[in-house]
């Protein structure tokens, strides 16, 4: 089975994050893909997290290592697609490109962002819920 992975839920894994072992078990088995901005926001999300002083030069280097074990399949979107999606529901096209990986491969979306959540489920797309 294929899942839609966002960031959310890449980065509570490799930051060890008290949703890692319900996340871990809930793709357990699947296949992860996602759009290829999802690698990108990878680096954006520790950026902001020196921004805040939450984490270390070195400690983000050892969570990429982790990262780069995750097998995850970055897919190609169409961006007017996306685009329209984005239009649509009001939203970053970086959450459009997720909601139309879903759409566009038939997966479930597993992801910690309450809002993205939500989009999905107007598109009816099927969300994985988990609890830490």
């Amino acid at each position: 089975m294929k899942i839609v992975v966002d960031t959310s839920v890449l980065i509570a894994v490799i930051a060890d994050e008290p949703e890692k072992p319900a996340l871990v078990k809930a793709t357990r088995g699947a296949e992860l893909i996602a759009p290829h901005s999802v690698h990108w926001e990878i680096g954006n999300a520790f950026s902001a997290m020196f921004k805040r002083k939450l984490i270390t030069l070195e400690k983000a280097q050892q969570s990429l290592k982790i990262y780069r074990k995750i097998r995850v399949d970055f897919v190609e979107v169409e961006l007017e697609e996306s685009l329209n999606i984005a239009q649509q529901l009001n939203l970053y096209a970086y959450d459009a490109y997720l909601i139309r990986c879903a759409l566009k491969y038939e997966a479930p979306l597993i992801s910690l962002d309450r809002g993205l959540r939500g989009y999905a489920q107007q598109m009816n797309i099927n969300v994985l819920e988990v609890m830490s």
